[in-house]
């Protein structure tokens, strides 16, 4: 009899570590397949919302399904729902009320950004190419670059700032060069931002240069990367506009201005240099 329990208990114990195992098993399939599903799902929606109504409808979903945890009660969890579905529509750039209406606001598909801007200094063509041709001078009055490190004739290898405090790092080769002309560059194969450019040194009717950048990028998350990065103010048009005032007043005065216009650290070094100086030969 006890021989009989003691096999029933064995048998039972077996039986249960068997539908667990199998239990756990179903449940692993499912997470990983539901998990597969929902990336198919979300990765297959067609963008119709334009990506500033994405910035808008992720901010407001956001701001509401805070407001709705907030109050709580029937009206709180309307209000949070709605917030999801706001965030769902910024996240994915999709809105179903668009896709049943065959509505879209959304740019075509091209992602690469292009930048052009241009400054004119009282230098030569031959002043400032030289300086240019350099990479490891620009960290000097491009503020978003952290370092360029050359590797030879051709290329180099680049570090930049990003928003949120990251950084970005690529290889670039110099594809053309006309000697007090132009540069031109873009970036090897594998650049976490593929680029490409060329920057020109024109003649003027009076006297100095033009300087002229023309840029390519690719940014990450496409244009809504780019919209987020020029909120934060970083965005490369607004970097190579700015970057060419300060070269502009690196080359004409040996200062750079940082962009309130106030003396940068440099500027301030100089000044205590030329008191020194003054104090010196007034002695």
């Amino acid at each position: 009899m006890q021989e009989n329990s003691s096999t029933i208990k064995e048998n039972t114990t077996e039986t249960i570590s068997k539908i667990a195992d199998n239990a756990s098993k179903k449940f692993t399939d499912f997470k990983e397949n539901a998990g597969e599903t929902i990336t198919n799902y979300v990765g297959n929606l067609k963008q119709n919302v334009g990506d500033n109504e994405r910035i808008v409808s992720a901010v407001a979903g956001g701001g509401l399904i805070t407001y709705g945890l907030s109050k709580g009660g029937l009206f709180g969890a309307a209000m949070s729902l709605l917030g999801g579905g706001l965030l769902f529509r910024g996240a994915t750039g999709h809105c179903h009320v668009y896709g049943a209406v065959d509505k879209s606001t959304a740019a075509p598909t091209e992602t690469r950004v292009h930048v052009q801007k241009s400054v004119t200094i009282n230098k030569s063509q031959a002043e400032l190419y030289q300086f240019w041709r350099n990479f490891e001078n620009l960290p000097q009055f491009m503020n978003h670059l952290e370092s360029v490190t050359v590797m030879d004739d051709k290329r180099s290898h680049w570090k930049a700032k990003a928003p949120l405090g990251y950084s970005v790092e690529w290889d670039a080769e110099a594809t053309g060069e006309v000697e007090n002309e132009r540069i031109s560059w873009h970036s090897v194969e594998g650049a976490e931002i593929p680029n490409s450019g060329v920057v020109e040194f024109l003649p003027t009717t009076n006297r100095g240069t033009e300087v002229r950048v023309t840029l390519t990028y690719e940014p990450p998350a496409g244009k809504l990367g780019a919209l987020v990065a020029k909120l934060f103010g970083e965005e490369p048009s607004q970097q190579v506009a700015e970057d060419l005032r300060r070269f502009k007043s690196l080359m004409e005065t040996g200062l750079i201005m940082n962009i309130k216009g106030q003396p940068s650290a440099r500027l301030a070094e100089v000044a205590e240099e030329f008191s020194a100086k003054s104090q010196a030969a007034s002695a």
